[in-house]
C-alpha cells in the first residue's frame, strides 16, 4: 500500500502543476492591462511625489542640523 502512494506521488504533483498553470492562465486572460497613457500618468505622478517628498525631506534635515547646531553653540558644546 505504501509502494503505490509513493508511486503516485509523482503522478500527483504533475497534475497539480498543470492544473495550476492552467488557472493561472485563465486568470491572466482576466486581466485589464493598462494602456500607455495611463502608465505614462501613473509614472509622473510617482515621480513628482517623489520629488515633493525628497525636496520637503531636505529641507527638514536642513531645519534640524541649523536647529541642533545652534543648541550646540549655544550651550557651549559646538566647535
Amino acid at each position: 500500500m505504501e509502494e503505490t502512494a509513493i508511486a503516485a506521488k509523482p503522478k500527483q504533483w504533475v497534475a497539480w502543476v498543470r492544473e495550476s498553470w492552467r488557472d493561472m492562465l485563465l486568470e491572466m486572460k482576466k486581466v485589464t492591462w493598462p494602456g500607455r497613457v495611463e502608465v505614462v500618468n501613473t509614472t509622473l505622478v510617482v515621480l513628482v511625489a517623489t520629488i515633493i517628498f525628497a525636496v520637503y525631506l531636505w529641507g527638514c534635515d536642513q531645519a534640524f542640523f541649523w536647529l541642533t547646531t545652534s543648541l550646540f553653540k549655544y550651550f557651549g558644546a559646538g566647535s
